[in-house]
């Protein structure tokens, strides 16, 4: 098992986990046709996604929008329900095949973390199928 950590600098952010991930990727013995990738927060996500100049900024704002401003429960702190429900409705997982070492993403998809409730330091667990 591989762990990165990842320091959030600030409450909403995008981060490319890519060049990271590419190295574990490089330096795992062969024999392997996936890489999984895992969060284990609630407040977080992964996912892919282009990453041309601004696009990180589209994405939270997106993401933003689709969360509703209601009265939640949660006892802990309701005001960051909505950090639960984005982290969950993108997911805290993916599985990228890889062939010789390599991932096989497309030509501009980037592996990202979005921080919906930071700064943090997040942990990120890679393994190798």
């Amino acid at each position: 098992m591989n762990k990165l950590v990842i320091s959030t600098k600030t409450e909403n952010e995008v981060v490319d986990l890519t060049p990271q991930i590419e190295d574990l990727v490089k330096q795992h013995a062969n024999g392997f046709n996936l890489v999984h990738v895992f969060l284990p927060h609630t407040s977080a996500a992964l996912t892919t996604a282009d990453l041309d100049p601004g696009t990180d900024q589209d994405l939270l704002d997106a993401y933003e929008a689709m969360v509703p401003k209601l009265k939640y429960r949660h006892p802990h702190d309701p005001s960051h329900v909505g950090d639960h429900i984005m982290s969950s409705l993108l997911g805290t997982s993916i599985a990228i095949p890889c062939e010789n070492n390599e991932m096989l993403l497309g030509p501009y998809q980037r592996i990202i973390l979005v921080e919906f409730y930071g700064p943090k330091e997040r942990t990120i667990i890679v393994n190798f199928s």
